[in-house]
């Protein structure tokens, strides 16, 4: 199995994750999907279109009233294409059975950096 390449991009994995967490058929205005992500506007924008040219988002421009309204939604096939894609992974960090030619000896622990606190 392998990793979609459209997907595994990580801004694009966030812009899916996110996308799929919503129920089907849901859609997230551009700015809610900008400050969800903590993504730049130019950033957003190119990574959704090489989504949209993949046929994994769909991007709905309208209007709320008089004011311009960009909506963003996981199509079915994106939807898909994600779900293969934690399949594919979730097979990739499977542990090893006992005997295989893969070393199973274990990985010196992580380190985690901690986090800073923000003053008020």
């Amino acid at each position: 199995m392998t990793l979609d390449p459209v997907i595994h991009t990580p801004a694009r994995l966030r812009i899916m994750t996110t996308l799929t967490a919503l129920p089907d058929g849901d859609r997230l205005t551009f700015p809610r999907l900008q400050s969800l992500l903590d993504a730049t506007a130019g950033n957003l924008s190119t990574h959704l279109r090489r989504l949209e040219d993949a046929g994994y988002v769909e991007t709905v421009k309208g209007h709320q009233g008089r004011v311009p309204s960009t909506q963003v939604g996981a199509t079915r096939a994106g939807r898909l294409a994600f779900e293969r894609y934690v399949t594919a992974l979730q097979a990739l960090l499977r542990p090893v059975p006992a005997g295989s030619a893969v070393s199973t000896a274990p990985l010196p622990p992580a380190t985690v950096a901690p986090i800073p606190s923000e003053d008020p």
